[in-house]
């Protein structure tokens, strides 16, 4: 099959992947009527959206990004316990929230997405805003004792993966 007719009929590979899984988890169902309906939704929805993607930023390493999804569920599980011992152990006057600048390296705003969704969605600290210039990123953390441990732990588990997923 021409490399045209490819990109035309499959222009996001991986959200067509992505989609059949996430349709098949959802139904709770692996039946091949629910894995073919789902791969028909993976092939539309791309297709029909493909021209509110014309710049869409190859993503270099897929592997990588699945690694990158794992590292973040990993961290969900983590601080969810981390974030009840401190709400259950912890007083208020001993909790130490901050306010952290995270200064990006990173520029494509995909990766700046992704990174912002990977902290609101880690318990415990969230994305609050993005610099104008897009070159800082304000995060809340409920308990950072210190602030600084917390950026570089940030800049060095997502956002140094990121850049590689991204480069």
């Amino acid at each position: 099959m021409p490399l045209r007719l490819t990109r035309r009929l499959l222009p996001h590979p991986l959200l067509t992947a992505v989609l059949v899984v996430v349709w098949c988890l959802l139904n709770n169902s692996g039946t091949l009527g629910t894995v073919v309906f789902g791969l028909i939704l993976g092939l539309l929805i791309p297709i029909l959206t493909a021209a509110y993607w014309p710049d869409r930023p190859p993503v270099g390493r897929p592997i990588g990004m699945m690694t990158y999804c794992l590292i973040v569920i990993w961290d969900i599980l983590k601080s969810n316990l981390t974030v009840a011992r401190q709400i259950l152990f912890i007083s208020n006057e001993n909790l130490r929230p901050a306010w952290i600048v995270i200064p990006l390296d990173l520029k494509k705003p995909e990766a700046i997405t992704i990174l912002a969704g990977s902290i609101t969605l880690t318990p415990g600290t969230m994305s609050a805003d993005l610099s104008d210039d897009g070159c800082a990123l304000l995060v809340h953390a409920i308990h950072a004792p210190d602030p600084d441990a917390v950026r570089d732990d940030i800049k060095d588990r997502y956002e140094r993966r990121l850049k590689e997923i991204f480069a």
